[in-house]
């Protein structure tokens, strides 16, 4: 199970801002919300705080708050918000209000990019995607539309890699595989196909682009 937010962090998060996701409260209530990650602070001065994607979907009232080590990655069954990364023991969900859910998220960590990277530029990655390469990947790829992995079957799988801010996708589908590759490069990763020293099958090896 998952814990709610106190009333009084209830408050700060419902008084944030609609558009920006700018926070004011006290300097514990932001704390506590960043330890859950549903806030962060900007890194610039005045050091703002700033709803993340999470705490957004929370503000819209579209999903439980996690614990404060929560993954996105957990199953759906946490009744956390789960970026897709193909191979889960559930089902995947291709209902409307889970393309919605997965809209808002996407719609929220544009909005951190353009709080956080220089010049609010959304066409790269940014701080929070480059700590979480996988869930950031997945999240891409499943808000422009690509079907994930079941336990078995097509569908993509991401993965983490030896190399650093690297992350591995997998399609067995040559088509998908290069489609996938496409969304990743349109959402500002830098994306190179690659063939496994076993069997030879492709796959892509995808890194946050800096510039």
């Amino acid at each position: 199970m998952t814990r709610p937010p106190t009333a009084a962090q209830r408050r700060v998060i419902d008084a944030a801002d609609p558009v920006t996701g700018r926070l004011r409260g006290t300097e514990s209530q932001l704390t506590a919300l960043v330890k859950r990650g549903l806030a962060f602070r900007h890194p610039r001065p005045p050091h703002d705080h700033f709803l993340t994607p999470e705490g957004h979907r929370v503000r819209q009232g579209i999903t439980q708050v996690p614990e404060p080590e929560g993954s996105v990655d957990a199953p759906a069954s946490t009744g956390v918000f789960a970026a897709r990364v193909g191979g889960e023991e559930a089902a995947a969900d291709a209902s409307p209000a889970r393309r919605r859910e997965v809209q808002s998220a996407w719609q929220g960590l544009l909005e951190l990019r353009r709080m956080t990277n220089p010049g609010g530029d959304v066409d790269r990655p940014c701080g929070w995607e480059r700590t979480h390469l996988v869930r950031a990947a997945a999240l891409a790829l499943e808000a422009a539309g690509h079907d994930p992995a079941g336990r078995e079957g097509p569908g993509y799988r991401v993965r983490e890699t030896p190399q650093p801010e690297a992350v591995a996708v997998h399609e067995p589908d040559g088509e998908a595989l290069r489609a996938c590759a496409a969304t990743l490069e349109g959402a500002g990763w830098q994306v190179s196909e690659h063939r496994e020293p076993r069997g030879g099958t492709r796959y892509l090896l995808a890194s946050p682009r800096r510039t």
